[in-house]
């Protein structure tokens, strides 16, 4: 017999509901009992009945303690396993709201639990009991010729009752989830705190994952076209040495690819150095530097200070927000710092602070709300949850601050 899909949904969801409750029962019922125990235990002291009552007495109350604790799991598991409802994980300093949900307010719902499923049991007694009847031995049933009316009603009854079981543990279902969530939620403050934590996991996953895709890239234009551009630049030299007599005109174009070649090399050098220097990886963040001043069409004054008790290396993101914010501060100087004769670089590391200034010695005005090179400095920098600060007064000089943490 095919059972109608309607009447299949009906049955399953009250099966569902009907675990749901049943689970329940256990658990809200362990701190009633530890309660009844607790106050027996402290009447028995009090009236001075029993010598080893203030003796136990210790033992239901911390029992109900780490019950009021203890059964937020339990509760999380029914809520999730039964009903499909997520409860957050709530830490210990939110005690307070499971010891309320599990010894105050589970006492009132294993009251309605109870009532529901011996409603449901009574039902079922009385929808079977013609069924019953036939259990007892016949000499009853000749002495109570009129048990099948008192049945047929008891059986009436009893499948009324049955009726009103489905919509009955539906609507306890629905009052658990309502409660469970009004009470064994986190607060606003600790849901705020866990969200930005998450953030700030998210976002540090971000950087690293571009700092890498970054690596990749200057590794496979290292490896790939800078190769073969040198290898290009190599067969037109040769070519330029050995073929003198070729034309006038031959010669002037093998030059000039010769030289397109070169500029093409040094180009991409200097793009491979804008996405990730290699120089940074293998000798760190004073070398790299160093090379950024030694190119510096200005004269540039570098002194990096790193403590020898701190780790020398900072987190990789760090470094490579620290020597782009160099890069990027040293050609501006060289671009748009007028009158600038000199920069000066420091980079000092104060704790779990890096601590990167840059100052030039021009006219200053700069203003970081101008333009999107500032802007992109304060949003490397922010990233990874650095400090960026700077000052140009109108005449000079100008001063850029950047602090970016690197914990010990």
């Amino acid at each position: 017999m095919t059972v109608p899909p309607r009447l299949r949904r009906a049955l399953v969801r009250l099966r569902r509901d009907l675990a749901f409750v049943s689970a329940g029962v256990p658990l809200h019922l362990v701190p009633v009992l530890l309660s009844w125990w607790a106050l027996s235990l402290l009447l028995d002291t009090a009236n001075g009945s029993s010598s080893d009552a203030p003796v136990m007495l210790p033992a239901p109350l911390t029992l109900l303690v780490i019950s009021g604790y203890g059964l937020t799991e339990g509760q999380r598991w029914r809520f999730r396993a039964l009903c499909g409802v997520e409860l957050p994980r709530l830490r210990f300093r939110e005690s307070k709201r499971q010891f309320g949900y599990n010894v105050l307010v589970g006492p009132l719902l294993v009251v309605l639990e109870i009532l529901l499923l011996t409603l449901l049991l009574a039902a079922l007694t009385a929808a079977l009991v013609l069924v019953w009847v036939w259990l007892v031995p016949p000499q009853w049933r000749r002495e109570h010729a009129g048990y099948t009316t008192t049945g047929g009603y008891l059986t009436v009854l009893g499948l009324a009752a049955l009726a009103t079981v489905p919509p009955l543990a539906a609507g306890l279902v629905r009052l658990e989830i309502l409660v469970g969530r009004a009470v064994l939620r986190v607060s606003r403050s600790d849901e705020l705190a866990r969200r930005v934590e998450d953030l700030t996991e998210s976002r540090a996953g971000a950087v690293d994952a571009a700092d890498a895709e970054r690596r990749r890239i200057e590794r496979d234009l290292h490896d790939g076209a800078q190769q073969r551009l040198v290898s290009l630049a190599l067969n037109l030299g040769l070519a330029k040495a050995t073929l003198t007599d070729l034309p006038a005109e031959a010669q002037e174009v093998i030059d000039a690819a010769h030289r397109e070649a070169k500029d093409a090399i040094e180009e991409l050098n200097n793009l491979v150095r804008g996405l990730h220097p290699a120089v940074l990886d293998e000798l760190g963040l004073d070398a790299a530097l160093s090379g950024l001043a030694a190119r510096a069409p200005l004269p540039v004054r570098l002194r990096v200070d790193l403590p020898a008790e701190l780790p020398q290396r900072t987190a990789p993101a760090v470094e490579a927000v620290a020597y782009f914010v160099v890069s990027e501060a040293l050609t501006n100087i060289a671009k748009h710092a007028r009158e600038a004769t000199r920069a000066e670089v420091t980079v000092t590391r104060l704790g779990g602070i890096l601590r990167v200034v840059i100052a030039d010695d021009g006219m200053g005005g700069a203003d970081p709300s101008k333009g999107s090179g500032l802007k992109g400095l304060a949003q490397r920098v922010r990233s990874v949850d650095g400090a960026f600060r700077m000052s140009s007064p109108v005449g000079g000089p100008t001063m850029m601050s950047v602090e970016l943490p690197c914990p010990i």
